[in-house]
């Protein structure tokens, strides 16, 4: 008989947070002797080995436990769980579909279908969760967070707000909801909001991702404010803490390996042309994808991290890291039927994202790395490198807070290591250049989106072989959901204000500049004459 009573489960849930793991091992292992179909005990089982860092036997007994109770929310919602966590986003979408197909009434389990969705990219799918968590229990600070974060992906500022300031009633220490505010809307330099966030910055010294969060925000209110020196030096003491904290990525040595083997054209019968928008973080990469994701043929998949996964799985290295030089070393001797598979399996995996569009947009921007083992899966894919002004690159990366859960983002904890990875991309965009048809990947500058953008709109349209549509001249009034650092500005017609930023700082980019200049690189490029 197969148990599927949610006792045990939330017994083993409480025991797990207690740390009580031997005694709840052995009930467990005694429940599975004498019911070999008991789901509850592989599901604690498997929360046990999630618990230990063992990711990958938890994957296997909460994927047991869900097949033998399809009908228990549990199982299926920490089952979809796992799944996000282990980067498998496609099959989590659907294991979540599965679970939200049954009636649940528990508040933690409608938050975390919630969060599935917004890590899987659908985030107004998100939004009814979250809004269901907080009904069931408006208590839980986090709850009303993770509503005001999904709320303002899909352009809902004021419902943002509203959850934000909901989520500090209850808790005045939640520093996420507290910075978040300061993104919603332009601060005014008299704003309570700063005081609020340089206070709570001063009490959580020692918190290095809270001083991060914190920092980033005031950083962001002093720069509203016209404070763009103190905005900089705010920027130096968020990130002080972090800086050293995660191991460097070796992009030297990965970049040297990239450009290595050939990218002559393969042999392959995929027809499919999807297109890839990439380039460094906030230099126009969102704006890019609102242009061509306004078109009626195409649809943004937002930043997948699919096509890396593809590559480390079929390379078998044993590091935990994406893309490192072992897996540029094997990538570099794949065969025509190793890319074609990759090819297939990335075709297949996002069909559904495409939401019914003929194309689909991959916007994740460190994809530049991949650009050349792009082309040998995909020969018909169109890549679109964003380029920017070097100082307004650098700037925009520093300034920016991007995710913290990667090694890949370290290099943005310091200015000089910014600079450092710009060149290192510089580098590689003239490689790709070079070695790439110009029919399979072009550079665009986001200035030249800016100034030009009837023509470059064209140019990008002509490029994806698609048809001229007047809704991507009109992009800002694309409702899809947003769910990078741009979710505010891109829902705006286009302005040139971002243009030639880093002056506004004075002197304190001199060095950065310094640096910039002796490696070659020409710092005014991208700007127009008068900024000169």
């Amino acid at each position: 008989m197969v148990s599927t009573d949610n006792t045990f489960i939330r017994q083993g849930l409480l025991a797990i947070q207690n740390k009580q793991y031997r005694e709840l091992y052995d009930q467990a292992i005694a429940r599975i002797r004498q019911d070999v179909a008991d789901a509850p005990a592989y599901f604690v089982l498997a929360k046990i080995s999630a618990d230990h860092n063992n990711h990958a036997k938890a994957l296997e007994l909460f994927e047991k436990a869900s097949a033998l109770a399809p009908e228990n929310a549990y199982c299926q919602a920490y089952f979809a769980q796992t799944l996000t966590l282990s980067g498998d986003q496609i099959k989590a979408k659907h294991q979540a579909d599965r679970c939200a197909g049954l009636k649940i009434e528990d508040h933690h389990i409608a938050d975390m279908l919630g969060v599935i969705y917004t890590r899987t990219g659908f985030h107004e799918l998100a939004v009814p969760w979250f809004k269901k968590s907080v009904a069931l229990n408006p208590n839980i600070a986090n709850y009303h967070y993770n509503l005001g974060a999904s709320l303002q992906f899909i352009g809902d500022f004021d419902g943002a707000n509203a959850a934000y300031t909901a989520c500090l009633d209850l808790d005045t220490t939640h520093y996420r909801a507290l910075a978040s505010l300061a993104q919603l809307t332009k601060q005014a330099p008299s704003s309570p909001l700063l005081t609020r966030l340089k206070a709570a910055f001063s009490r959580t010294t020692g918190d290095a991702d809270a001083q991060l969060h914190l920092g980033h925000a005031v950083a962001k209110c002093l720069e509203d404010a016209g404070d763009y020196p103190d905005s900089l030096n705010w920027l130096h003491k968020a990130k002080a803490s972090k800086h050293g904290a995660i191991s460097a990525v070796n992009f030297e040595d990965i970049i040297a390996g990239l450009k290595a083997p050939s990218t002559d054209p393969i042999k392959s019968g995929i027809q499919e042309s999807p297109i890839f928008v990439v380039g460094l973080p906030r230099t126009g990469t969102t704006l890019v994808d609102r242009i061509l994701g306004s078109h009626s043929q195409v649809h943004s998949a937002g930043e997948l991290n699919l096509f890396g996964n593809l590559i480390k799985q079929a390379a078998k290295t044993p590091s935990n890291l994406t893309l490192d030089s072992d897996t540029v070393a094997a990538a570099a001797n794949f065969n025509s039927e190793t890319f074609e598979q990759i090819g297939r399996e990335y075709l297949a995996l996002t069909q559904e994202l495409s939401r019914g569009a003929a194309r689909i947009i991959d916007k994740m921007p460190l994809n530049f790395l991949y650009c050349g083992l792009i082309h040998q899966a995909l020969p018909n894919a169109r890549i679109i490198a964003l380029r920017r002004n070097p100082m307004d690159s650098c700037l925009s990366n520093y300034r920016q807070l991007l995710t913290t859960q990667q090694a890949y983002y370290a290099y943005t904890y310091d200015l000089s290591e910014t600079a450092k990875f710009y060149c290192l991309f510089d580098e590689l965009m003239a490689h790709w250049t070079e070695s790439l048809p110009e029919d399979r990947f072009i550079q665009v500058h986001y200035e030249d989106i800016v100034f030009k953008q009837l023509e470059q709109t064209e140019r990008l349209l002509e490029f994806c072989n698609l048809g001229w549509e007047d809704a991507c001249l009109n992009f800002h009034e694309n409702d899809a959901p947003v769910s990078t650092a741009s979710s505010v500005q891109v829902r705006q017609p286009l302005y040139s204000g971002s243009i030639g930023r880093w002056r506004r700082y004075g002197d304190k980019l001199n060095e950065l500049e310094r640096y910039l200049k002796e490696q070659g690189i020409e710092t005014h490029q991208g700007l127009p004459s008068k900024t000169h």
